[in-house]
């Protein structure tokens, strides 16, 4: 089977920093972060007190009446998805008329906490327990559940919302899945998506990466995981690869990339943002905890890409790291970047601290965030980064923006458990 080159045609970003890739890549151009303090939560423990919230959607336009239905199912995550899929549809300039249905492809990943919380039930419960809470009148909460709880909580709940929406609303018929877990499901939507263009088996294909970490339920049970910051200085305790980190600060967003054949672009006289290369994926265990930390937890993912690429790690513009800011998954990343690069002066840039950990969906837009670097011969800053851990100091960190002549970056996402994935972009 002839493999086929993959380009990417269209993006999409709905991230704290704006609702368009336009607004958000500005944003990081200008170093801002969309990390900010949340109202109403004076009082509270710091560490719940920050995350990275969008303040307003884009206009949701005319939509069919039998959708707008079933939009009602959708929760914030999913929202935040599908308004990234719309800016990276229109972006692309994609004439669906002339793709058949089952040639348009679909691959989604959502990791989403926003139904964790307790919010829905919060009425019911109260009116049970007589706000004392000590003991529940379960008649009264099942009367009171009648007509105070959402009847569709369950269904707002189902991780692939998402994805049947937009099969429906694009005609997205081909081939298919939606992935719902934590980091790194974006990148694996990416590969997922590309590979159905590489193999032929689509025309186009779409990835969208969507997420909302910042939920209190989330944030409480992320701390207690030892991973998200105590936030004792705010929105800059986001620091990735310092020595002083603790963690990182959740947040919410959505990304898109859609893809098609260099061929097929080429044809229609498309903008090619770039050109997708390499793919790596491992799972690094260390054969104790589940949650321990393996000693370098994505060199193999890494090495892989380039290999596919056919690349040596010294020829990368940038490496876009996962940059966590956690004690331990930090410190076996730089174990694995530091292998890879083996002294090599490749810039090394923590992108999270620009709109919070933003789950599946910080996957896809750091691709597009590196894409724009990249064209524009620049590394991002690395937001907070004062010092890095003793023995990692010959890596090129820096907190400042840097310039960089190489055409190709990779990016590398993981997540807990060891599993690891990583993208290899050229830009041309």
């Amino acid at each position: 089977m002839p493999i086929r080159n993959v380009v990417i045609t269209g993006a999409g970003i709905v991230s704290p920093l704006g609702i368009s890739v336009g607004d958000t890549l500005d944003a990081v151009a200008a170093g801002k972060s969309g990390i900010s303090r949340l109202e109403g939560t004076e009082g509270w423990p710091q560490y719940l007190q920050y995350a990275g919230l969008i303040d307003e959607l884009p206009d949701l336009g005319e939509i069919d009446r039998k959708l707008m239905s079933q939009m009602k199912f959708l929760n914030r995550g999913a929202m935040l998805g599908f308004h990234s899929a719309r800016e990276a549809m229109e972006s692309s300039g994609v004439n669906l008329d002339d793709i058949p249905m089952e040639r348009r492809a679909l691959y989604v990943g959502s990791g989403d906490f926003t139904n964790i919380d307790h919010h829905f039930m919060f009425e019911a419960v109260k009116d049970a327990t007589g706000g004392k809470w000590e003991d529940v009148d379960t008649a009264k909460l099942n009367s009171s559940s009648l007509g105070k709880v959402n009847p569709f909580f369950l269904l707002e709940s189902i991780t692939n919302n998402i994805f049947s929406f937009l099969s429906a609303y694009y005609g997205l018929m081909g081939p298919n899945t939606s992935m719902g877990m934590q980091s790194p499901c974006g990148s694996n939507a990416v590969e997922l998506a590309a590979r159905s263009i590489e193999q032929g088996r689509a025309d186009i294909a779409m990835a969208v990466g969507s997420g909302n970490w910042a939920t209190e339920v989330a944030l409480y049970e992320l701390r207690g995981l030892g991973m998200a910051s105590e936030c004792r200085d705010g929105a800059a305790s986001f620091r990735p690869f310092d020595a002083a980190r603790d963690g990182f600060i959740p947040a919410e967003g959505g990304a898109t990339l859609l893809l098609e054949s260099e061929e097929r672009a080429a044809a229609r006289g498309a903008k090619i943002l770039g050109r997708i290369t390499g793919f790596g994926n491992s799972i690094e265990h260390t054969g104790g905890q589940s949650f321990a930390m393996a000693e370098r937890v994505h060199e193999r993912c890494v090495r892989e890409a380039l290999a596919e690429a056919g690349l040596d790690a010294g020829e990368l513009g940038m490496l876009i790291a996962c940059g966590k800011a956690t004690r331990e998954g930090d410190r076996s990343e730089l174990q694995s970047i530091a292998s890879v690069l083996g002294g090599a002066d490749v810039p090394v840039c923590g992108l999270k601290p620009y709109t919070g950990h933003m789950g599946a969906a910080s996957d896809v837009a750091e691709l597009i965030i590196g894409m724009r670097a990249i064209a524009n011969k620049t590394v991002p800053a690395t937001l907070n980064f004062n010092s890095v851990d003793t023995g990692f100091e010959g890596l090129n960190i820096s907190s400042s923006t840097q310039s960089t002549e190489g055409g190709s970056f990779l990016a590398v996402s993981y997540g807990v458990g060891g599993e690891s994935s990583a993208v290899v972009v050229e830009v041309a």
